[in-house]
Parts: C-alpha cells; sequence; structure tokens
C-alpha cells in the first residue's frame, strides 16, 4: 500500500488482492448488471477456468451476508447471490473495514458460511479470479515502484496548491483510492473515504492532478 500525507492529512493507494478477487468473481458471475456500485468492466477481462471448483447444486435460501459485512444495499433487488456480493464489496472496498474482514480460505470458504450463494460463486470461480487477481496486483506493485516519486508528487503538489490558495495548512482529512485495472477512465465513489480510480487514469498525472483538485478542495 502506497501512503502519502502528514499527521493531518493522509492519502493512501492500494490495488487490493481480495477486491480484485471480488471484482472478478462479479465479472465471472454475470453480477455487473445487477450490482452497485455500477463498476466497469475489468480489463483485462477475467477468462473463466477451463475447470470451475465443484459448487453445490442450487441455491440455499439463505440471505445472510458474509462473516463482518453488513447487509446488501439497494440495488441488489431480490438476488440472494447479489445481495452478497454487494456486502462482500462493502468491506473489501473500504481500507479499514478489509483489515479485519476473515480471509478467503480455499476451499471451503468458511468466511462465507452464512452467505452460501456467494460461498458457491466463489468456489466455483475462484481459481480464475485468484489468478487473474494475483498477476493485476503484481503488475500495480512494478508500476508502483517505478513510478513511487511521480505518483507522491500528484498528490503532495495538489494539496500544496491548496493550502498556497488558502494562506494555511490543510486540515484533517483521509482519502482512500482502490486503483484498479477497469474499461473506462474515470473515477467512482464507493464509500465516505474510499474512491475507486481507474489504473488509466492514475497512470495520466495530467487528468489525475484535475481529477483530484477539486476533490481536495472539497476536503481541505
Amino acid at each position: 500500500m502506497f501512503v502519502e500525507g502528514t499527521l493531518r492529512w493522509q492519502v493512501t493507494e492500494d490495488c487490493p488482492w481480495d477486491l480484485l478477487v471480488a471484482l472478478a468473481v462479479r465479472d465471472l458471475a454475470g453480477l455487473s448488471e445487477a450490482v452497485q456500485p455500477s463498476l466497469p468492466a475489468l480489463d483485462p477481462a477475467v477468462t473463466p477456468a477451463l475447470q470451475s471448483r465443484g459448487a453445490r447444486s442450487g441455491r440455499s435460501a439463505s440471505r445472510a451476508a458474509p462473516g463482518g459485512a453488513p447487509g446488501g444495499s439497494a440495488g441488489a433487488g431480490d438476488d440472494p447471490l447479489a445481495v452478497q456480493w454487494q456486502a462482500w464489496f462493502e468491506v473489501v472496498a473500504d481500507r479499514t473495514r478489509r483489515l479485519t474482514a476473515p480471509l478467503l480460505r480455499p476451499p471451503h470458504f468458511e468466511a462465507f458460511d452464512r452467505a452460501l450463494e456467494l460461498q458457491d460463486a466463489v468456489i466455483a470461480h475462484y481459481d480464475a479470479a485468484a489468478g487473474w487477481a494475483a498477476a493485476r496486483h503484481a503488475e500495480y506493485v512494478q508500476a508502483t515502484a517505478a513510478t513511487h516519486a511521480r505518483r507522491a508528487a500528484d498528490i503532495v503538489d495538489v494539496v500544496r496548491e491548496r493550502e498556497h490558495e488558502l494562506r494555511r495548512q490543510a486540515g484533517y482529512f483521509r482519502l482512500d483510492l482502490d486503483v484498479l485495472p477497469l474499461a473506462e477512465k474515470g473515477a467512482w465513489i464507493v464509500g465516505p473515504h474510499t474512491v475507486v480510480v481507474s489504473a488509466t487514469l492514475r497512470d495520466d498525472s495530467h487528468a489525475f492532478r484535475a481529477w483530484l483538485r477539486p476533490l481536495v478542495t472539497a476536503l481541505v
């Protein structure tokens, strides 16, 4: 995880493996149109495994959220799998909740023992999702290592510009960026402190700073 800031403010940047897995399962299970937030498709797309893990036949009537997760948000309708996936996403998209969430442990994924439809989907798609997520996370780590100074400057310079405008230091704020390989260039607010940013936007220093400035203006 990349962290920039001071005692007064902090911006974190990450490409969390478990969030990548969740989105890969979303796409492989055909949930993209049934859940919120409406994030773009993944790029590169996840390739289904030739032989997926055997899942229990049929869906359980359970609609409970995964361990530690709240109930699903509006937009999932009455589909138990969509409701349970949204509850999972809300946990893994949030840095503070992600750190305390139950771990994905194959082959049974006990973290989803009270979300049986989601447990079935994870069992069926885990191999493809985990392999894809590992490759994308490794790409992110390599990219951030090569461009660390520029990425830090993208954030610090924008905050300092705002401080100069106000003739004072920034007050307290926290912003967590989840940088993801998405098919569309942009950013999507997914929580009180959390924004999903496409890798294409983050890699474009000029466009990223232009996007970040009004957000920092609202926060500082």
